[in-house]
């Protein structure tokens, strides 16, 4: 509680209100006041200013990949001790056959988007030798292309076979051997986040846009908690599919349901990633861990929103998993 209180003053809401507001309504209702602080451009302002936002919001990566195809590179940008992304290395990549984005199974092209790192291949695995000494599965397709019907599988970031080879790629990156096992040394798969683009990868990301989508982020969260299902409904766009297929007219039937059953409700986001989607003007990824409790569900787990900022900057969820 004197932590509670320490934390509440530095709001500037008074102590003597904190008491008081304790004494005749428990802890509920201080919750409330701290859940609206936390949906304040003002506080996000100071905490985005300290941190790199070279390639957007990002609290649990370590490592980011910049592919660009027009150039045929893919870049390694690690963290530093001062919590900066430093650039570490540039391959020569084959990506390929075919220019612009995947859109199907066998088109021959290499996806813009981002991804994360699933899985590690090697020989120990039984890797076919045609991939190198190991390969790097990658999320393909993602919450985003699937929205767009995008499909396709067996995107990998790999190494190259022993003999000579074509200068692309089926739809995969690959890079030589040396700098597959270089790259293998140097990062965490589970740290790292992949970015495609046909051009060089965007960055220095306003941290006026990402003050405003935190902050907006967190207006969502306080809709969902205290139940204002006009509120929350707002946050999403006519066009918004969910991951499963659930059209956006059932999604308010569902959600006007839960709603109505009025439970107290814990919902935390923890390790939040805030990216610019490659080749789009407004369209954002969020990816956040989750924690939702109530009195009838409890979930754990990974959250991805895809977001669209309208004419007025609010974001507008195109689709969520």
């Amino acid at each position: 509680m004197k932590l509670l209180l320490v934390i509440l003053i530095s709001l500037n809401i008074y102590a003597s209100d904190i008491l008081t507001s304790y004494r005749i309504n428990g802890i509920t209702q201080i919750e409330k006041e701290m859940d609206k602080e936390l949906t304040k451009e003002e506080y996000w302002s100071k905490i985005v200013e300290e941190a790199d936002t070279t390639f957007g919001y990002i609290e649990s990566y370590d490592n980011v990949l910049a592919c660009d195809k027009s150039e045929s590179t893919l870049h390694l940008y690690s963290l530093d001790e001062n919590r900066s992304f430093n650039f570490r290395k540039a391959y020569d990549a084959f990506t390929g056959k075919l220019k612009g984005d995947k859109v199907r199974e066998g088109d021959l092209k290499t996806p813009i988007g981002i991804y994360k790192i699933t899985q590690k291949l090697s020989k120990e695995t039984k890797l076919d030798p045609f991939y190198g000494p190991l390969a790097f599965v990658t999320s393909y397709p993602n919450i985003y292309d699937s929205y767009r019907g995008k499909n396709g599988s067996g995107i990998w970031l790999h190494g190259l076979p022993p003999e000579d080879r074509d200068e692309f790629t089926r739809g995969c990156i690959a890079i030589n051997n040396s700098g597959i096992e270089c790259l293998d040394r140097n990062i965490d798969i589970d740290k790292t986040i992949l970015i495609i683009d046909d051009t060089k990868i965007k960055q220095n990301i306003s941290k006026e846009t990402l003050t405003s989508i935190l902050s907006q982020l967190y207006l969502w969260r306080y809709t969902w908690i205290y139940d204002d299902i006009d509120g929350y409904l707002s946050f999403y766009a006519p066009s918004f599919v969910r991951s499963d297929g659930m059209s956006l007219d059932r999604f308010k039937k569902y959600k006007t349901r839960v709603f109505k059953k009025i439970e107290k409700k814990t919902i935390l986001f923890n390790n939040i990633n805030i990216f610019p989607y490659p080749n789009t003007t407004n369209i954002y990824q969020i990816n956040f861990k989750e924690f939702y409790k109530s009195d009838t569900f409890k979930f754990t787990g990974d959250k991805t929103l895809i977001v669209e900022l309208d004419e007025n900057n609010k974001i507008r969820i195109l689709t969520e998993k």
